[in-house]
């Protein structure tokens, strides 16, 4: 496991989780996997020891990850379209998408897969997943990674600020115009403002070389990201003000508990 953590350290180094190269990937063999009442879609590949590959969002599929499909020489991947996501099923009432969900789900492929351990690696909101499953079920997880990720809301409110300064300093047209739909009443989960949020570049933020940033996304693949969930879990002025799962984490006095090796990475840029 040590060859894994080393390899997973030189990928996310390289910008491999958004694919700097952009490469473009063919899914691994999938099915779907009956879990706490819903369908759930996941794709198998490699040999080894069990790492769950938990996405970001929250809303993304498991498209993304990917990028760490290089891993499959040193252990077998699993990826993971959670609840909502991707070829998952949907939620009826978008008030069942919960953060306890999520890790709830990680426990039940757990189970349904038959595996007594696991590695989890969890990018983004995805980290948030998997700290929260390693500090519930620490007898079930031999290693935890987390990449770019949060340990509490406060967190995440300082990335949005982060995120919102730059849009102003670097897009200030878009930002008047944003500025203007709120003074009228509108939040980041109203059509107009997430029209005029979404001109922003997304790679802008978020990447070393924005233009290639999702080149190697599929983009036939269906429900890569289920806005509704995002705004159900981060609230629905998630874009400035963190709300709902997301404002109420912390778990900066639980981590110091956790026993099995942990990996953290992170950077400016991801």
């Amino acid at each position: 496991m040590k060859k894994l953590l080393l390899l997973i350290t030189c990928l996310l180094l390289s910008n491999f989780i958004v694919s700097a190269q952009a490469t473009k990937f063919k899914h691994a063999e999938g099915k779907f996997v009956n879990v706490n009442g819903a369908k759930l879609w996941i794709e198998t590949e490699g040999n080894g020891d069990a790492l769950f590959l938990i996405s970001g969002g929250p809303g993304g599929s498991h498209v993304g990850m990917h990028s760490f499909e290089a891993l499959k020489d040193v252990g077998k991947l699993v990826f993971i379209d959670n609840y909502g996501r991707g070829k998952s099923d949907l939620a009826k009432n978008v008030e069942e998408y919960s953060l306890n969900r999520d890790v709830e789900d990680i426990e039940g492929l757990r189970k349904a897969l038959g595996y007594e351990k696991i590695n989890i690696l969890g990018h983004s909101y995805g980290g948030m997943v998997a700290q929260q499953y390693a500090i519930k079920y620490p007898q079930y997880v031999k290693h935890l990674i987390i990449a770019n990720s949060f340990y509490s809301g406060e967190m995440w409110q300082a990335n949005d600020d982060n995120c919102n300064h730059e849009i102003k300093t670097n897009y200030p047209e878009v930002w008047e115009r944003l500025m203007a739909v709120r003074a009228k009443g509108e939040h980041s989960n109203d059509a107009e403002h997430i029209k005029i949020y979404g001109e922003i570049p997304y790679g802008f933020i978020y990447a070393y070389n924005p233009d290639k940033f999702l080149e190697a996304l599929d983009k036939d693949y269906p429900n890569n990201f289920n806005s509704k969930l995002y705004y159900q879990l981060v609230g629905y002025d998630g874009d400035f003000i963190i709300g709902g799962d997301i404002a109420k984490v912390d778990y900066r006095k639980q981590l110091k508990d956790l026993t099995m090796p942990v990996l953290i990475i992170a950077g400016k840029r991801i």
